[in-house]
């Protein structure tokens, strides 16, 4: 992806590219499907961000989107698009990818000081919680904003109301 910005292309980190980095910290890690950007988004990436000196996302492969339930034909844009889309918002640190079901793996890997989700997520429940604690990290919810979610965008879009 030559073609890309500066700006925008040191942003991206290949996966196999998370281990042995020198991050700013206090790290904040996020993950998701981040499918169709909405206002949830920007206001959730934005409050995670302000929760430490970078925040590095990282996003569901198409591969690991699809086996998630989102329903038919999700994601509706590929990874890549995704990608880039995320990397442009100035809130976001960094970018990476995940071909796994769940991010432990890239937890793993880059060992964040703070984890964080959406506030519809117990936390208390996610392996990801259990994880980043065993290092002395901490987990936090960022609330939830009501009336923004990409499925119901997304049935509204296919119910043409």
């Amino acid at each position: 992806m030559a073609d890309l910005p500066v700006s925008l292309s040191r942003k991206l980190v290949p996966c196999a590219e998370v281990h042995g980095r020198d991050w700013p910290r206090p790290l904040v890690f996020t993950n998701g499907v981040f499918d169709v950007l909405h206002r949830g988004h920007v206001l959730y990436l934005s409050a995670a961000r302000e929760l430490g000196a970078a925040l590095l996302v990282a996003i569901n492969s198409d591969t690991s989107a699809r086996q998630l339930g989102k329903g038919p034909g999700r994601p509706l844009n590929r990874e890549i698009d995704r990608v880039l889309v995320i990397a442009a918002l100035e809130s976001v640190s960094f970018v990476t990818t995940f071909e796994e079901p769940t991010p432990c793996a890239l937890l793993q890997r880059c060992r964040p000081d703070i984890y964080v989700k959406g506030g519809d997520y117990d936390m208390e429940t996610l392996e990801e919680t259990r994880l980043v604690r065993t290092w002395g990290g901490r987990s936090a919810a960022i609330p939830f904003v009501e009336g923004y979610s990409t499925s119901a965008l997304v049935g509204r879009i296919r119910g043409g109301s």
